[in-house]
């Protein structure tokens, strides 16, 4: 029911293929997933919900604001649900695995150093890329 209202309140009309990829997402285990990651979780619940529909979903979700895409380099779109207040990312060179943080010391440091450029900070995106300690 709660998925029903999140797609009216973005102005999308309430479609099962919607509700059951919003509920995915919702749901997982990691907040960040692919399109495909979606996909396999769908097919391993049962679901038929083919993969061109997952991607074409997202891509309304996304433009809706329900979900926010991270392209981090060296792969594949992923994306996670909209609902978080500000965080920063980690992902790991060998794993792929994403780490969410916030850390009140470094965003003060970029609001500083913003300022101290003569400019007001709009929006940032901080990714880290990392390699666990051997």
């Amino acid at each position: 029911m709660v998925e029903n209202n999140e797609l009216r309140k973005a102005g999308l009309k309430v479609t099962l293929p919607r509700v059951k990829i919003l509920q995915m997402l919702d749901s997982a285990g990691h907040r960040h997933m692919s399109a495909e990651d979606v996909y396999k979780a769908l097919m391993e619940a049962g679901e038929d919900v083919g993969l061109a529909t997952v991607y074409r979903v997202l891509t309304q979700f996304e433009a809706a604001g329900l979900v926010v895409r991270h392209n981090f380099d060296g792969g594949h779109a992923v994306f996670e649900l909209a609902d978080s207040g500000h965080h920063d990312h980690m992902v790991c060179v060998d794993s792929g695995e994403v780490i969410e943080f916030y850390d009140p010391d470094i965003e003060k440091l970029q609001r500083e150093i913003v300022k101290r450029h003569g400019f007001e900070l709009v929006d940032h995106n901080l990714v880290l890329y990392v390699r666990k300690k051997s």
